[in-house]
């Protein structure tokens, strides 16, 4: 809709320098607000089919919400704009997230005979997902720390660690064994080894990760709570470095 908006302004922009009659003003809000119901539910129809869930919201359920609404639409509108938010995404929308990351290693801890249930696990990683990405900088700002040993990290070193932060699958596993050890963390071994195996990331790397992402979840600044300290990281010096990769070579227990 920012798009369609911003179009608008700029067709009226070349109006007036064309010296032409701009259109009214009033009829052009008017499409903007008769667009963005239809708008939302098209990228509502293209999420769902990045999702495989496209059979679940069909045409014809999107006609029949939107007609609950007091909107008539025909399927070739709604095609027509579902292509409008494609081109103006550039088609590009086929983006990698750690949501996607997180589904995915959930799946197979789900084959893999994982003690706590998937679904269980699937609803504390999207609350710790949210907590993560709203205290971005402090979650990797400890893990930085930890990971050098030093509480005032380098320019450099913080340089180097922007590889850690980009690493979508090293923040799925973090996020999975933090939300094992809030669920059961009689279990949060298991989990951690089952990860391990199906990433190859390091256990200390996804124990330091976890212990960031609960130290700023649960952590000790509640009276009468006690900061939360994950079994593999009790009576262990940190590490002296944090790999910024992983030697994850695909899926390999299904």
């Amino acid at each position: 809709m920012v798009k369609q908006a911003e179009n608008i302004c700029r067709q009226a922009t070349i109006q007036l320098r064309g010296k032409t009659e701009p259109q009214n003003w009033r009829a052009l809000k008017e499409q903007l607000f008769n667009k963005f119901i239809l708008r939302l539910v098209s990228c509502v129809q293209l999420a769902s089919k990045l999702s495989f869930h496209y059979k679940i919201i069909s045409n014809v359920t999107v006609l029949n919400f939107l007609r609950t609404l007091g909107y008539l639409h025909t399927k070739e509108e709604l095609l027509e704009s579902e292509l409008d938010v494609l081109k103006s995404l550039n088609f590009q929308i086929n983006l990698p997230t750690p949501l996607a990351y997180v589904e995915m290693l959930l799946e197979v801890l789900g084959y893999n005979g994982c003690l706590v249930p998937a679904t269980q696990l699937h609803a504390t990683c999207l609350i710790l997902l949210d907590l993560v990405y709203l205290l971005h900088e402090p979650v990797y700002e400890s893990l930085l720390r930890a990971s050098i040993e030093n509480s005032t990290p380098s320019q450099l070193q913080g340089e180097k660690f922007v590889s850690v932060k980009e690493d979508f699958m090293l923040l799925a596993v973090g996020i999975i064994a933090a939300s094992a050890f809030i669920q059961n963390h009689e279990c949060w071994s298991q989990v951690m080894g089952h990860l391990q195996s199906i990433t190859g990331i390091a256990l200390e790397s996804i124990a330091e990760f976890s212990y960031a992402i609960l130290t700023h979840s649960v952590g000790a600044s509640t009276p009468g709570q006690q900061q939360p300290v994950p079994p593999h990281l009790v009576a262990r010096p940190p590490r002296s470095a944090l790999p910024s990769t992983h030697e994850a070579g695909g899926i390999c227990q299904i």
